[in-house]
């Protein structure tokens, strides 16, 4: 098939999957094949998301609306990563390239080319002036990020598909074969090796304080290493089937996993027990990372999604179901808060009546008292809390926003910051709100 049939029919096949899939749940939804890869931005606000239909995409956390689609590469999506100052992402595929992306422009900045194979993840220093990348040929290249220029090869007994920088100085690597290696930036000279697993190593993720390094393997199993003595330090038997991520939280006391079996599993690193379990997708999940706190997840499937999960209560966030018969008067208002209402209509029903979506419905929310729905699953933040929903606990939510206002809650990051915006959207929901 020729190059332009190929993207000719990955068009297609992105459309329709896009139509198909807006009739029924999803969060993440517009991928035109399995999502490969998923990075949430240090601020919570934005998700990357890499697929084989080719693309990166990239989301609106609040809303799981789509920003941009990022095209540039000639191949499946294989992974991809913010760069620590936001500004900018890399992504990688089996056109054996790795993009950076100006998320501004939305525009490709800059291309870094010489692996033979494909690339299968990338990772930078906490500066985000160094870039490594790691591929099946073998090799571990790293790229100063301001110019591109290929600093340093190191060559690699197997080939690689998982790095993580433990610091500035010192990456590691996970391997075909069950060995992690860790390698000098600067000379590429070996510093030891890791080893435990029985299977080739899929994933690599270092502690927040940087002392500890997590691994996941095919052998079904997630470590935890010492990375100063060379050591493992716990072994833990995730999955009934092969361990395709692992991912540390914003604190380093619990991480994720996700694998073939479909699972999102929370775990709680010092007991070594699971916390939360969550049959996420139907299909292999790829990725998973966390988002906000670590009270939210995102996960990445072949089934062509990526999804949002409220992890202390396992629900699931932001899907929606299109009914083609409900009234969304918001659509037509000439009211100026009713654009920013259209957020809200992802995950609230307007009608006590409507359809179940994520978030309780509004239909009377003014003079409500706050987690008082019948039915409706809360958090224990939400029904411990005592207060009425007026416009003052309104604007207060949006303006200071739901995890300042409301800590522990299932509602995703969503500040509204121009004040008048706000008093406008207060003002419409009022009005939009009201029993009949």
């Amino acid at each position: 098939m020729t190059r332009t049939l190929q993207v000719s029919a990955l068009i297609l096949l992105s459309l329709v999957t896009s139509l198909t899939s807006r009739e029924s749940s999803g969060d993440l939804v517009g991928h035109g094949g399995m999502v490969r890869a998923i990075d949430v931005s240090a601020d919570g606000r934005y998700v990357i998301s890499g697929s084989f239909d080719f693309t990166a995409r990239l989301w609106d956390f609040s809303d799981q609306s789509e920003i941009a689609i990022l095209e540039a590469h000639e191949g499946p999506v294989t992974s991809v990563i913010f760069l620590p100052n936001g500004k900018y992402a890399i992504s990688t595929s089996d056109d054996k390239t790795a993009v950076m992306w100006d998320l501004l422009s939305k525009r490709p900045v800059r291309i870094f080319r010489g692996h033979q194979h494909k690339i299968m993840v990338a990772a930078s220093t906490s500066n985000g002036k160094l870039i490594a990348t790691g591929s099946w040929d073998k090799t571990i290249r790293i790229w100063h990020a301001g110019s591109g220029e290929n600093l340093h090869l190191i060559k690699t007994p197997s080939p690689v598909n998982a790095i993580a920088f433990l610091s500035d100085n010192i990456l590691a690597s996970g391997h075909h074969d069950p060995v992690i290696r860790l390698w000098d930036v600067g000379s590429g000279e070996a510093l030891g090796k890791l080893e435990g697993h029985l299977m080739g190593v899929t994933s690599l993720d270092v502690s927040p304080d940087r002392k500890y390094l997590l691994s996941a393997s095919i052998d079904k199993t997630m470590r935890v290493w010492d990375t100063d003595n060379q050591k493992q330090i716990k072994e833990i038997k995730v999955h009934n089937s092969q361990v395709y991520a692992a991912k540390y939280s914003p604190d380093g006391k619990s991480a994720l996993t996700a694998g073939k079996d479909g699972y999102v599993i929370h775990w709680d690193l010092f007991n070594e027990r699971p916390l939360r379990e969550i049959f996420a997708h139907d299909q292999i999940v790829w990725a998973v990372d966390f988002a906000i706190d670590g009270q939210f997840a995102v996960s990445a499937s072949s089934d062509d999604q990526a999804r949002v999960w409220h992890l202390p209560t396992g629900d699931r966030i932001g899907d929606h179901v299109t009914v083609e018969d409900e009234p969304k008067p918001w659509l037509s208002s000439k009211h100026p808060g009713a654009v920013l209402f259209t957020k809200c209509a992802r995950c609230h029903s307007l009608k006590e009546n409507g359809p179940k979506r994520s978030g309780p419905h509004l239909e009377g929310l003014f003079g409500r008292q706050v987690g008082s729905v019948p039915g409706y699953s809360y958090t224990k933040s939400l029904r411990s809390a005592d207060f009425i929903w007026n416009q003052d606990t309104i604007f207060d939510l949006f303006n200071l926003g739901p995890d300042v206002f409301l800590p522990g809650t299932k509602m995703p990051l969503q500040k509204v910051t121009n004040s008048t915006q706000l008093l406008n959207l207060v003002e419409y929901l009022q009005e939009i709100t009201k029993k009949e």
